[in-house]
């Protein structure tokens, strides 16, 4: 068995965020169905809510089976292409956005850098080396994040899906705020602005399930997803969460920090069709991993099989695996994701490039949606 402290350790942290709701703060009680006198509620079912007791058999059961098994291999690393990056966003930041190519770069769990017509968006960043209120304990880094914070280039947004420690990461969004001297906007659901604002961050701004902002003709808009909110005892639900859809011209995108499966995907679907027709979403960034137990995990976590469903719900061209090979959350090992993926995908009977994977630090080059078909997604800016 692996040692006791590292469990208790996990076990502490885990109680922490389980607590349950007191009096709603920022947001709670507006007008609209999600919004509710305690907190904020799901569309589909009310609430993401195990009992303690639940809790603590998943605990006692991945304890006693020692859980999760080690995986049988690292998670793949790829040197970023750091001079091409830069580039990228030079040639978008240049006025031309034309001369820029869209791309995605997995830098680690939730954590990816999407390039697109003038704009270069970070999700959910956590550079911290665990994902946690504790710098010593809770779930410690597998693996480096694929490119160092300083190395970023210029970022002009930051998309928050919700309030977990391993999705925001209130470090990390202090260094970017400090390294763009407070140009680099916040998008975050709504109730998360104060905590953002506690750390001097100043440019947020607060989105409510279907509300747009547009930065440089880039459009975003916060969308349901099945999730729940928390960071300590007393805020369960206070926060809202949700995913976002980016539609910028040469790359329409969706990104979904966290979520168990519901009809919110072919809502979002549904949606994006009947506004931009049948080419919805070019590229959808799913969580894969953070699965198992199915039967405590099933209503906030998607597993691979519903990942794969949740991409056709949306309509999505391709799609890109995240959250799995970072941070051991849940009972399966780190490794076990891109494998229930890869039969999952077969299943459906989806080419491997429908929805794919990346090695932390590895970038996908993609093809321009408003230009001819002769720019190949590999063109270097």
């Amino acid at each position: 068995m692996q040692q006791a402290g590292p469990r208790l350790a996990g076990l502490a942290l885990a109680v922490t965020l389980s607590a349950c709701a007191q009096a709603p703060q920022d947001g709670a009680g507006a007008a609209g169905p999600h919004h509710t006198k305690t907190g904020f509620r799901n569309n589909y079912i009310a609430q993401v809510d195990k009992p303690f007791g639940d809790f603590l058999r998943w605990r006692y059961q991945a304890w006693r089976d020692d859980l999760p098994p080690p995986p049988r291999q690292a998670t793949p690393v790829a040197a970023p292409e750091l001079a091409r990056l830069q580039s990228n966003a030079a040639a978008y930041r240049s006025g031309n956005a034309g001369r820029g190519v869209p791309s995605v770069t997995w830098i680690g769990h939730a954590t990816a850098l999407v390039q697109a017509d003038g704009l270069s968006v970070l999700t959910d960043p956590i550079f911290s080396e665990r994902a946690s209120p504790l710098g010593f304990l809770g779930p410690r880094r597998a693996q480096p994040p694929g490119i160092a914070l300083e190395q970023l280039p210029p970022v002009d947004a930051v998309l928050i899906s919700h309030n977990h420690y391993d999705h925001l990461d209130l470090d990390s969004l202090a260094r970017l705020n400090e390294r763009s001297n407070g140009a680099t906007l916040f998008l975050v659901p709504l109730g998360n602005g104060r905590l953002l604002r506690g750390q001097g961050i100043r440019n947020v701004v607060e989105l409510d399930w279907w509300e747009k902002h547009n930065l440089r003709g880039v459009e975003f808009q916060l969308t349901p997803l099945q999730h729940w909110s928390a960071r300590g005892v007393g805020d369960r639900n206070q926060a809202l969460w949700g995913g976002w859809a980016v539609f910028a011209p040469d790359l329409h995108w969706f990104f979904a920090g966290d979520s168990g499966y519901s009809r919110d995907f072919a809502d979002i679907g549904t949606r994006v069709a009947s506004r931009v027709g049948e080419r919805g979403f070019d590229l959808a960034l799913l969580p894969i991993g953070a699965y198992e137990p199915r039967w405590f995990m099933r209503e906030q976590h998607v597993n691979p099989s519903e990942a794969v469903q949740a991409h056709r719900d949306l309509g999505a061209r391709q799609s890109l695996g995240i959250h799995w090979g970072t941070f051991e959350l849940t009972d399966e090992p780190l490794d076990q994701p891109p494998r229930a993926l890869a039969a999952a995908r077969a299943q459906a009977g989806l080419a491997d490039d429908e929805f794919f994977l990346l090695a932390i630090g590895q970038t996908r080059w993609l093809a321009p949606r408003n230009r001819p078909a002769s720019i190949r997604p590999d063109a270097r800016p």
